[in-house]
């Protein structure tokens, strides 16, 4: 079934087309859920909470195509992570000194691992780096939109990302070196 025919039955209520529409994005979803909580439950919630908002506005959303489809479904999930986020986590936000040199990370050490031990390494990072650094790198938001959702200034979520960027360099730096040691 085609995405735009299976969005249409379930703005009609059609509880096959939502298992459908679940069945076949949930595994997706969640694990754009687990990019952002740490916990698989509060995943697992947001995900749903998600799905939920989905089901209850697609009779509102006129949809263009599939992949404006796909965006507007993972902004909602974005937003139901970042709203566990805010209410139960503390969202350390640290000021600090912008370095342009810094702020250009060598990106080099993300290409030589695989997604797993990246996704590994970012559940390790602070809530407020892995929740900026998931909005700036993957989903591909501007600092300006992050200050908006976070409720932060633009500064900051550049400062975020930055030290996000170290800290994810010394993750990898310390699981290449512990794998090179284990090979031996």
């Amino acid at each position: 079934m085609e995405l735009r025919q299976l969005i249409s039955e379930c703005a009609k209520g059609s509880i096959t087309a939502q298992r459908y529409l679940f069945d076949n994005y949930a595994n997706r979803f969640l694990l754009l859920c687990q990019r952002y909580l740490k916990q698989r439950e509060e995943a697992e919630e947001a995900m749903m909470n998600g799905f939920l908002q989905i089901y209850q506005a697609l009779s509102r959303f006129n949809f263009s195509n599939d992949a404006s489809t796909i965006a507007w479904m993972k902004k909602i999930m974005v937003n139901k992570c970042l709203e566990i986020i805010r209410t139960r986590h503390r969202l350390l936000i640290v000021m600090g000194e912008e370095n342009a040199e810094q702020e250009r990370a060598d990106d080099w050490i993300y290409e030589q691992l695989e997604v797993n031990s990246i996704l590994a390494c970012l559940a390790k990072l602070p809530v407020g780096y892995r929740t900026v650094f998931n909005l700036f790198v993957i989903e591909g938001y501007s600092h300006e939109e992050i200050a908006a959702l976070l409720r932060i200034s633009a500064g900051a979520s550049k400062s975020q990302l930055s030290k996000a960027k170290r800290h994810l360099q010394r993750l990898i730096s310390e699981q290449n070196n512990y794998g090179q040691h284990a090979a031996q």
